[in-house]
């Protein structure tokens, strides 16, 4: 029996063959793009976005600009690999990618299409992509993945709270901590998946017996803990209690760290630069706190 070749896109077309290439390239491209025109923009050598002003439109673009596209080139990678599905690709993947360009370029030409035009054009993406994970979750009875399309709900609808606060009060104050926590939250929740899964797979296969611990009730408290923590900091970030929280959290989080055995794992730059990553978030709680 001939076994099938398997199907090589080459050109401009194998940019759209996974979710995560136009994605990444897409986010880090503008990444670069948007520091400068930043910095121009805070010095005042050029003027764009004035209704959200330098801080603002800055903040914007790193969570919702550079921080969406990295989440969605992932989500679109990681989610058809755990259901089975099939990925998104070619001219949907396209499309998709558009509507992400387009709401880079409807915010730095706020100012010529309106505020409200630039907020419309903007939020379509995330909240396209949360009403395509729900539909695949629902579709397939994918439970595993309601926590993921849960937190990108919430994502989508930080973005669309953003605008509002830019709209009615001239400045985000608590949609850039709620998008933050966000994005910590997606963290601690694939990473919890990732992060012990590719651990084990490299500990087995140097025969060691002592694997990560797996998912288990302590996970389940550290992540309730921690998303609590993050609540309190987005509503109430200067009371004592939330600063209680967050250190407690970031206990957690570092137990919860060390329970994947990333020391022993220092052979394998791949694997273990996954725990060094991870450790910024128990980090990142105790400093706050």
């Amino acid at each position: 029996m001939v076994s099938a070749r398997p199907r090589i896109v080459c050109g401009p077309a194998a940019l759209f063959s996974f979710g995560f290439r136009p994605f990444f390239f897409g986010g880090a491209l503008w990444a670069a793009i948007a520091m400068p025109l930043w910095i121009a923009l805070l010095t005042g050598r050029i003027a764009f976005a004035t209704q959200y002003g330098a801080v603002a439109w800055h903040a914007h673009e790193f969570l919702f600009g550079y921080g969406a596209a990295i989440v969605v080139g992932f989500l679109l990678t990681a989610i058809p690999n755990r259901t089975g599905g099939l990925p998104v690709r070619g001219r949907a993947l396209l499309v998709l990618f558009t509507i992400w360009a387009s709401g880079r370029l409807a915010l730095l030409f706020g100012d010529v299409i309106g505020l409200v035009a630039a907020a419309a054009i903007d939020s379509l993406f995330l909240l396209g992509f949360a009403v395509l994970v729900w539909r695949e979750v629902i579709a397939g009875r994918d439970w595993r993945n309601l926590k993921i399309a849960l937190v990108l709900l919430f994502f989508s609808g930080a973005n669309i709270s953003f605008h509002g606060e830019i709209f009615f009060s001239g400045y985000p104050l608590y949609s850039i901590r709620a998008t933050v926590s966000v994005l910590i939250v997606l963290i601690m929740v694939m990473g919890g998946r990732i992060i012990p899964s590719f651990t084990r797979n490299w500990l087995v296969k140097r025969q060691s017996r002592h694997l990560p611990i797996p998912f288990n009730s302590f996970d389940r408290w550290a992540l309730g803990g921690a998303i609590s923590a993050l609540a309190l900091w987005t509503i109430f970030p200067d009371k004592q209690v939330t600063g209680f929280a967050l250190l407690l959290a970031g206990i957690s989080q570092a137990i919860r760290l060390l329970r994947w055995a990333g020391w022993r794992c220092g052979a394998e730059p791949l694997v273990s630069i996954l725990h060094v990553g991870y450790g910024f978030v128990p980090l990142g709680f105790v400093l706050v706190g």
